[in-house]
């Protein structure tokens, strides 16, 4: 039986947990705005849970652009127009090691109320992925960096994207796509690293729980 929320605009439905694996599909690159983001990453096995919606809903062509754009399932932590790279290399560095693997649970599906009709995968706000978000919040704004509201602790709101530009004839079935995820499917949050879009450019990465050099 299905767990239907509705929050404000969003919709969440929430399902018995399930497995399987999936490779990525390979389309091609397609502009969009430029910045640079620091990015949550996921171990194999949930990285496949999320690649599996990624590529039914391209071989339908309900969504291709998250493929298109050469990304990775993640959850974005911080966003910029306008970063130091090298800075940012060095604060992230050193938070990661001081880390250590956060499990995970993708348990809801949701849309943001804008004109992009984007899907995404929530993660249960546990207390651990909170704290470990206002670490990081922490650590930036201690080396003066610039974090726009939407990335604060008391704002922020994880989810990983599964689509956008849905139209919206087919959100329907694009919904019927996610749930056959079965969540919640969880895992752990392996690395954190920062990337140029778009396309999609990793800049650096460094494992949880590292020791800095």
């Amino acid at each position: 039986m299905h767990d239907v929320r509705f929050l404000g605009n969003h919709l969440n439905v929430v399902e018995p947990p399930g497995i399987d694996v999936v490779t990525p599909l390979v389309l091609n690159c397609q502009s969009m705005s430029q910045g640079y983001a620091i990015e949550l990453y996921f171990d194999p096995a949930l990285e496949n849970q999320v690649l599996k919606a990624w590529n039914v809903l391209a071989r339908r062509q309900i969504s291709t652009q998250l493929i298109e754009i050469e990304s990775r399932p993640h959850i974005t932590l911080y966003s910029s127009s306008f970063v130091e790279p090298t800075k940012l290399e060095s604060i992230v560095k050193t938070f990661a090691s001081k880390q250590e693997p956060l499990p995970l649970s993708l348990s809801a599906i949701g849309g943001l109320p804008n004109d992009n009709n984007f899907l995404f995968l929530a993660p249960t706000p546990s207390l651990s992925l909170l704290q470990f978000h206002s670490q990081l919040y922490d650590a930036l704004k201690k080396e003066g960096i610039e974090i726009s509201e939407e990335y604060r602790p008391d704002s922020w709101i994880p989810y990983c994207a599964v689509a956008q530009d849905v139209p919206k004839a087919r959100i329907g079935e694009a919904f019927c796509v996610l749930r056959d995820l079965k969540l919640p499917v969880t895992g752990y949050a392996m690395d954190i690293g920062l990337v140029e879009f778009s396309p999609v450019r990793e800049l650096f990465s460094f494992v949880l729980g590292n020791s800095v050099e």
